[in-house]
């Protein structure tokens, strides 16, 4: 076998593992390091293990991971977010829908600190399904919209996925970050006209609230959003006018969101120590993967089979819409079965040559990338966010229910897609204004 034809035989064997459920972190990293011996040794494939997992693990941007994701626990811990809903609710009850839009609102500005899609869904289903529900809403309207909302935490700054894609593709993260802005706004305003569109055909089911809120009690409720007012203003507008990195805006957000929540006093030690566990346990979890990816870009640049790809496209004078659509539809289908983040590290390594090589604008192929894994989060039969809600309400809904619900948000989130790359500026416009 040629080096190409192993690195491909690499490939193969890589899918047949995830398939078969081997975690994709092993699968990543047992690949590589089999197929680094095969091309070039056994001593350079343990001169790898050696070296990559260190190499990778010591890169100063990757500090900012845990530090966001601990601003993120401490947040949902403390309650911090808690107003966001409650706000949304009393401004937008007198709208079609006007709790689903709730919904969509508050899930934006939980996003604003914690960028995981997964604890969004799981805090706003706590916080919202039941409200709906007890509004006499439809239950697959219910679920379907929170499972949906959920997915505007990766798009919308700061996001995990857009950190260490910045990472891999060596993309300014904070310019990812601005991208993710327009991309999130534009797919919170497609899931706002879903459910206004649908609560008009079918009142039914998105019954309008009887009760009169006075403008006193919605300025009341205005007073509880402070404490993710403050965060994202220190952060955020610390970020972007140049005080502060994106590594040390993690650092920032962490000990904002510590000092808030103390001030608040719902900062108990309990919920500290599980705010620091679930930091831990979930940056493991994304390192591992994220180590295998690195070793599998070594493994496929020995074996040369990333630069055939990229010359076999380049070669071809591939019509760059058809190639997008090539690429659409592998995330889409990797999105029904894999995590986001396993599906990007997975195919980053393969796709990031070929995306350099057509010229496209890698801030832009970013937030469009992060676009199609989230999608993937609410698509059958593994939408990783429809299981969250799932777990959230327990017997008040069946998965099939909750799926059903995300179809009609599914029809946004394509509709979306296709404006994003039909108007790269959607994307590209406030990062060009940072430049």
């Amino acid at each position: 076998m040629t080096d190409v034809q192993i690195g491909f035989a690499g490939i193969a064997i890589l899918l047949s593992l995830i398939a078969l459920r081997v975690p994709i972190g092993v699968s990543l990293i047992g690949v590589s390091f089999g197929g680094i011996w095969v091309l070039v040794g056994e001593r350079a494939a343990w001169g790898a293990m050696g070296i990559i997992p260190y190499s990778f693990a010591a890169t100063w941007q990757l500090s900012s991971v845990p530090m966001f994701l601990l601003m993120g626990f401490l947040c949902f811990h403390a309650g911090l977010t808690k107003g966001l809903f409650d706000a949304a609710r009393v401004w937008l009850s007198a709208l079609p829908g006007g709790l689903a839009i709730a919904t969509v609102f508050g899930a934006a500005g939980f996003a604003a600190v914690t960028g995981s899609s997964v604890a969004c869904a799981a805090a706003m289903g706590r916080i919202a399904v039941p409200e709906m529900l007890r509004q006499g809403y439809d239950t697959s309207l219910a679920t379907g919209t929170v499972a949906a909302a959920g997915t505007i935490g990766a798009l919308i700054p700061p996001s995990i996925l857009m950190i260490m894609y910045g990472i891999i593709a060596e993309v300014p993260i904070n310019q990812l970050f601005l991208g993710g802005v327009g991309a999130g706004l534009l797919t919170g305003f497609g899931y706002v006209m879903v459910i206004t569109i649908r609560a008009t055909l079918q009142p039914e089911s998105a019954p309008r609230l009887d009760q009169k809120i006075s403008l006193r009690e919605r300025f009341i409720a205005l007073k509880e959003i402070w404490p993710v007012l403050l965060l994202v203003i220190g952060v955020f507008g610390g970020l972007f006018s140049g005080v502060f990195t994106p590594t040390e805006a993690g650092a920032v957000g962490a000990f904002l969101s510590f000092v808030i929540a103390w001030l608040k006093g719902s900062l108990t030690i309990q919920k500290f120590r599980n705010a620091l566990i679930e930091t831990l346990l979930t940056t493991a979890a994304l390192f591992i993967i994220a180590i295998g990816a690195s070793m599998l870009t070594r493994f496929l640049a020995f074996s040369g089979a990333g630069d055939y790809l990229s010359q076999v496209v380049a070669a071809m004078g591939a019509n760059e819409l058809l190639l997008l659509l090539g690429i659409s539809l592998i995330y889409l289908v990797l999105g029904m079965f894999l995590e986001p983040l396993g599906a990007m590290l997975l195919t980053l390594p393969i796709l990031l040559p070929i995306i350099e090589t057509t010229g496209f604008s890698l801030v832009w192929f970013g937030v469009l990338l992060t676009k199609f894994l989230e999608i993937g989060m609410i698509t059958p039969p593994i939408g990783l966010n429809v299981f969250v809600i799932k777990g959230v309400v327990g017997d008040l809904a069946t998965t099939s229910t909750i799926f059903r619900g995300v179809m009609w948000f599914l029809v946004a989130d394509l509709i979306v897609v296709m404006l994003l790359i039909a108007f790269p500026q959607i994307t590209l416009f406030l990062p060009s204004l940072l430049n």
